[in-house]
């Protein structure tokens, strides 16, 4: 009789405590799981007592700060056993005693903590160039004092919502313009020029008038005389003064970020010159008329003295009413009254034509009284709220950036290149330079600076040894 198989009878078949037999992998598991988290506890505990606390690190620190890494303390307040999320602006200022930002928030009135905009734990970055979303965090709608704004009000970054900048930026309607009184006509200078009255024709380059006060090559159109004499103008009298509000940069200047004023020594002087009679090869210096007349009674004083045939001059004949010439008329002066002659005809040739070519010269009611020259007013920075370096730049030709310099007929034009211009380059994406507002934007007056006591001890700056 065949064997009859049921399920009941497969079931007593199997072993119901299979699983608790002991197997190599079970084993395994076992101290996987019992072992691991032992040994971590171990490492996290062998870190805490040897001071390493880069295990609790939320990721390294920026390149100035990498030598603190294992040093949580010196940043972090310690409380109930553990460290503060945010570092303390204590311990931001007890290396970095600045002004800060602002005061108060333009946002809801919070103060700004250092952290906020200066981040640590994203890597070996530059963690004094704040990142764009911290800008925008207040300046994507900045809310001022009462009374009209001083600052664009909404900007999110140099691509979205930064405006023209100011010093181009019409006002009422009426386009921005120098307050230069230099008369320059750009357009000419540009162009094939002749080198004086009777010199030969050259083609000016911008760098043979405008460099940075640090370079020191040689100038193709100074004058050696005009460059080793002092004068007695001041930079008052020729600058716009610098904009009180202009943060001091925390690096000193190198002298090459931004153009010298030009100056008439180095530039002009070989060019146009300040000749006055046909008598002296020598012109007359570039000073103020109260310097120049003196020179003049000087000079023609003595020359009358080594040249006194001179006083007796044969002036042309004149004809009379019939056209018949008269004979020739001959005169005689004193040395006084030829020096006055002479020095009065000079000075209606330097301020009718060589010095009013150039500069705005005021006349008073007196014929004998000496002209005003008009300050230059030359502006020395354009944008007081940004930072801009020429020599980070100095692989593009400066008609690239400053086109309007080939058409410019009047000293009155800004020849400062628009926002479009710095676009062009400076975009996100990776195929254009930096445009964070770190990079134009200083936000710490650092000539304010305050000292600050030292408080690590090398070669280990333990923070338990200062």
């Amino acid at each position: 009789m065949p064997r009859t198989r049921t399920t009941k009878k497969l079931a007593q078949r199997i072993d119901l405590n299979y699983f608790k037999r002991p197997t190599p992998l079970k084993r395994a598991k076992f101290w996987l799981s019992a072992l691991l988290p032992l040994l971590a506890l171990l490492w996290i505990a062998w870190r805490g007592f040897s001071g390493d606390h880069r295990v609790y690190s939320s990721g390294r620190m920026s390149r100035s700060h990498a030598v603190l890494e294992k040093e949580c303390s010196a940043c972090h307040l310690q409380q109930a056993s553990a460290f503060s999320a945010k570092a303390a602006d204590s311990a931001c200022l007890d290396c970095h005693d600045g002004p800060i930002h602002h005061a108060v928030s333009p946002i809801g009135g919070k103060h700004l903590a250092c952290a906020e905009c200066h981040t640590e734990h994203r890597g070996r970055i530059n963690i004094s160039a704040a990142s764009d979303q911290a800008c925008a965090s207040c300046h994507a709608d900045l809310t001022g004092e009462p009374g009209p704004p001083r600052y664009a009000a909404h900007i999110r970054s140099f691509a979205d919502g930064h405006p023209e900048f100011t010093a181009l930026r019409p006002v009422a309607a009426v386009p921005a313009r120098s307050p230069g009184t230099i008369k320059l006509n750009h357009a000419i200078h540009m162009k094939p020029v002749r080198r004086g009255p009777n010199g030969p024709i050259v083609n000016l380059e911008c760098g043979d008038c405008h460099r940075p006060a640090t370079v020191n090559t040689r100038w193709n159109y100074a004058d050696a005389a005009y460059v080793s004499a002092s004068v007695t103008y001041t930079d008052k009298e020729e600058l716009v003064p610098v904009n009180a509000e202009i943060l001091g940069s925390r690096r000193p200047s190198s002298g090459r970020e931004l153009m010298a004023p030009v100056k008439f020594a180095t530039a002009c002087a070989a060019c146009h010159l300040l000749t006055f009679d046909k008598r002296f090869d020598q012109g007359v210096p570039h000073d103020q008329p109260s310097v120049i007349f003196p020179f003049l009674v000087k000079k023609f004083t003595d020359y009358i003295a080594a040249h006194p045939g001179e006083l007796h001059e044969t002036r042309n004949p004149d004809q009379d009413l019939t056209g018949k010439p008269l004979p020739p008329r001959t005169r005689t002066y004193t040395p006084n009254e030829w020096v006055t002659a002479r020095v009065t005809d000079s000075l209606d040739l330097l301020w009718r034509k060589t010095c009013n070519q150039c500069h705005t010269l005021t006349f008073g009611l007196r014929a004998d009284a000496l002209p005003i020259v008009t300050d230059a007013e030359t502006t020395v920075r354009w944008m007081p709220h940004a930072k801009f370096d020429h020599d980070a730049h100095r692989g593009f030709t400066c008609v690239s950036c400053h086109p309007k310099a080939l058409t410019s007929t009047e000293s009155s034009d800004i020849l400062l290149p628009g926002i479009a211009t710095c676009k062009t380059c400076h975009a996100p994406g990776p195929d254009h330079a930096d445009s964070r507002c770190s990079e134009c934007h200083t936000y710490h007056d650092w000539s304010k600076r305050k000292e600050v006591t030292p408080k690590f001890t090398l070669p280990a700056l333990r923070t338990g040894g200062h």
